[in-house]
């Protein structure tokens, strides 16, 4: 509960926070108009200035840089992420020479003009991209959807572990690629060559292409969005690879090869968020149904891969889940693996939710 707020406070200010007894209790954002009107994202005694942000952005700069070398093996990661850099409101990849940004709160809006020109240096970068959600633009008091130091910018290419792919930061979801599943695509890759592989919602192809690349017999993918179909297949394409690539909704689609008696040696299941809150039940059955679909879909004795970002649904919440959708079919799971987002998506240790990516690996039995 927030008592009282000095009169100086405003919309996007840094302020220093007190306990009841009012003692330093920490340095936050203020916003009345958002619908949490205070992030504390530092707790101690001693205030921060806005200088806090820029060592923030040199302390993620080296964790990418100089601890995980990311930069030898891929042009895309994730530069910031949030309150777990202590940059609350900013989201930010690296694609080569771009920075896409995802800004979600008034705060980091309002200090863009400081924090993107410390993000390039910090990150050798020279072009910006900046989008803000229109939803949370309204609730937050943004000013605009973009900003005036964002710059247009054409699809590029980028290359991860030895595969090229396209990105469009403007058009695409979110930022304009996951690099979270980048370790996770990696992985995939080294179960497929010989195997027929079926991605369920392949987005832009990430695990697909990697798969095809990595000798896999035939490769199905299906994906609704008709816009990331087109990506996927030109990511294909660059990639000189034969892919079927399907735009079809994932439920409908499966349900139709089940009655044809189709099934694949590995299959992953990776949809977009179905979780949208703490009581969110449609969201549970939808993971529930996909699972349950996706699994008739695998050969005995196969792989599946699958997949949950929603950060209110816990690993232990998914894995029962998919645990349920299998013996709901009198099929067993060999669970061999659990993994996430890659290093360069960290986790604060008060913050559960911040670790939203969840797969597991399984040979169906």
């Amino acid at each position: 509960m927030i008592g009282e707020v000095t009169r100086d406070a405003k919309p996007g200010s840094l302020v220093e926070v007190l306990d009841k007894e009012g003692q330093p209790f920490g340095s936050g954002f203020w916003n009345p108009k958002a619908g949490m009107p205070l992030r504390v994202f530092d707790h101690g005694g001693e205030v921060v200035g806005e200088d806090f942000f820029l060592s923030a952005i040199q302390r993620a700069a080296e964790l990418r840089r100089r601890i995980l070398k990311l930069d030898e093996t891929t042009e895309a990661y994730r530069a910031i992420h949030g309150d777990a850099d202590q940059m609350p409101g900013l989201v930010a990849d690296k694609f080569g020479r771009v920075l896409s940004l995802e800004v979600t709160n008034l705060a980091a809006y309002q200090r863009l003009d400081t924090w993107i020109p410390a993000l390039n240096e910090a990150f050798d970068t020279d072009k910006v991209h900046v989008r803000v959600d229109p939803d949370l633009a309204r609730i937050e008091g943004i000013p605009s959807l973009t900003h005036h130091l964002s710059q247009e910018i054409r699809p590029l290419k980028i290359r991860e572990h030895g595969v090229t792919f396209q990105i469009d930061p403007a058009g695409g979801h979110k930022t304009g690629f996951f690099c979270d599943q980048r370790e996770n695509r990696k992985k995939f890759a080294a179960m497929a060559e010989g195997r027929s592989v079926l991605d369920l919602c392949c987005y832009t192809g990430g695990f697909s292409v990697s798969a095809a690349l990595a000798g896999a017999e035939e490769v199905t993918a299906v994906d609704l969005d008709e816009n990331s179909i087109e990506m996927a297949k030109r990511n294909g394409n660059l990639n000189q690879q034969r892919i079927k690539f399907t735009h079809a909704d994932a439920f409908t689609w499966g349900r139709t090869m089940i009655e044809n008696g189709r099934q694949w040696d590995l299959v992953i299941a990776d949809p977009p968020k179905f979780i949208h809150g703490k009581e969110d039940q449609l969201g549970h059955n939808k993971y529930h149904d996909l699972n349950k679909l996706a699994l008739k879909m695998v050969k005995p004795g196969g792989l599946f891969v699958t997949c949950s970002c929603s950060g209110m649904l816990t690993a232990d919440e998914f894995e029962k889940i998919v645990v349920s959708a299998a013996h709901r079919q009198n099929r067993r799971l060999q669970i061999f693996d659990r993994t996430g987002a890659g290093a360069d998506h960290p986790t604060l240790s008060n913050y559960p939710e911040s670790r939203y990516l969840k797969l597991l690996w399984c040979r169906v039995i």
